[in-house]
């Protein structure tokens, strides 16, 4: 594991290429309904297409990629929620390697399942930080195997700045780009591929008001765990990490929150107008920017769609 101030445009660049065959390179949709709605352009980033239908198949597969041998030999081990445990287990699978993954037992019965398929050995516990720590520990103890943390670890944040990376590869110019913020990955990933190639675009986080730390250690400049964060968001309950915390707070601009009741309006939206499938937590960055719309009048603004993998039986709406 290196050092994220390591990680620069030719990092970024280098880590695209090692991990090209092991995800796609996401298409970018636009709305003129949305655009007209927003009162910009909007350009929207469909990480929902991704392999395991998130961003977090890069940054699994860059950690596993850069493995040494003997690091590898014994598999993998991480805790998530979710998207991250799918996308562990596969890079994993990908390599021949074993992933022992711990999951709270309330996680979405469709990312449990993602999990398994792609050969996961699933460890459940109770639903907090504590407790998903202290299993893994067991579990990394047991297995000698390597810790891969979803989001607080430079090869991570490196595999997710390729998202990014990929929208100024496509040679747009744009004024903002917005992704949501849990743990931080995709966020710093995100600022830091901006500071190397846009740096004239503000890169702003979304946040769900439920699970606020990211805002509240933003405004603080310091970190402050979250405690019992409640949101339909179930990607962006995880507190903010304490390398993402540093890049955020050097290279994002800021930081926007919005409710509930705002998010499933824009995931609707999302629905709705462009005909895909997307979970909760992706919708955060349009809420945010409906929310103010003042803020983006005229402009040309990226959103980077997280994921798409949501309990169809479960949508939060009719």
């Amino acid at each position: 594991m290196g050092n994220w101030q390591d990680i620069d445009r030719q990092s970024i660049v280098e880590t695209r290429s090692r991990i090209d065959h092991m995800i796609h390179w996401t298409p970018m949709l636009r709305s003129s309904a949305i655009n007209k709605l927003a009162g910009c352009q909007v350009f929207f980033k469909c990480e929902n297409f991704q392999k395991v239908g998130a961003f977090k198949a890069r940054g699994a597969a860059n950690a596993v990629l850069k493995l040494s041998d003997s690091d590898r030999k014994n598999g993998v081990a991480t805790h998530s929620s979710g998207n991250h445990a799918a996308a562990l287990a596969r890079a994993a699978a990908e390599a021949g390697i074993p992933a022992y993954i711990v999951m709270p037992a309330n996680a979405p019965e469709i990312k449990k399942q993602a999990v398994k398929e792609y050969g996961g050995e699933i460890f459940e516990c109770a639903p907090n930080l504590q407790a998903r720590e202290e299993r893994l520990k067991e579990l990394v103890a047991r297995y000698k195997a390597a810790f891969i943390p979803p989001y607080d670890h430079p090869d991570v944040i490196e595999g997710q700045a390729t998202c990014a990376y990929e929208i100024f590869e496509e040679g747009l110019s744009l004024d903002v780009l917005m992704a949501p913020v849990g743990g931080g990955g995709l966020l710093s990933g995100t600022a830091l591929a901006s500071h190397y190639n846009a740096p004239g675009t503000a890169v702003i986080g979304a946040e769900p008001e439920g699970a606020d730390d990211a805002k509240r250690s933003f405004v603080a400049g310091k970190r402050i765990p979250m405690e019992s964060p409640d949101t339909i968001a179930d990607g962006l309950l995880t507190s903010l990490g304490l390398i993402n915390f540093e890049i955020i707070s050097k290279y994002v601009t800021d930081i926007l929150t919005v409710n509930d009741t705002e998010i499933i309006a824009a995931m609707r939206l999302i629905y709705e107008r462009m005909k895909i499938v997307i979970e909760p937590s992706c919708a955060v960055p349009l809420a945010a920017l409906l929310k103010n719309k003042s803020h983006f009048q005229g402009k040309e603004v990226g959103i980077i769609l997280s994921g798409g993998n949501v309990d169809l039986t479960r949508l939060p709406f009719k």
